[in-house]
């Protein structure tokens, strides 16, 4: 049973490493010679600071669209729960349980289950799609303080 929870954790260390690779800046020919790199970092619009997520509930991670370029209309997208501690830029993102991969980065929305983690009041989601994009911060309690 260890063993093949070691290789969930790998595959899902692989699976989120290549969502990343997938996800590196495009180079766009540009006339006077040089290639450009388009680097897009579609604004997080939901979670926003103060937010309260319930342990295991559904909730609804939103992004701005409109400024991403037709040739990252077939990218995928991944989303990692993070936290920022004062006074530290980490965002100490658990990289290991998405919260959610491979899907359409133009869909500008996607729910998820809030996973059993520790409550805290510094928790943010961070979409990959081409260039990680922090939400603010938020708050993550248990199910049984929701009475």
């Amino acid at each position: 049973m260890f063993a093949s929870t070691k290789l969930l954790a790998a595959f899902s260390v692989l699976a989120a490493a290549a969502a990343a690779v997938c996800a590196a800046p495009s180079s766009v020919f540009n006339p006077s010679g040089y290639n450009t790199d388009i680097v897009v970092k579609p604004p997080v619009t939901a979670p926003v600071a103060g937010d309260s997520w319930l342990v295991g509930s559904i909730q609804t991670i939103t992004w701005e669209t409109k400024d991403i370029p037709e040739e990252f209309h077939d990218r995928s997208g991944a989303l990692f729960l993070g936290y920022i501690e004062d006074g530290n830029d980490s965002e100490h993102l658990d990289m290991a349980r998405p919260l959610a991969m491979n899907f359409p980065i133009t869909d500008g929305a996607v729910n998820v289950t809030v996973p059993n983690v520790m409550p805290r009041n510094d928790y943010v989601v961070v979409l990959f799609g081409d260039s990680g994009n922090a939400s603010p911060k938020f708050s993550i309690i248990p199910a049984e303080t929701s009475n």
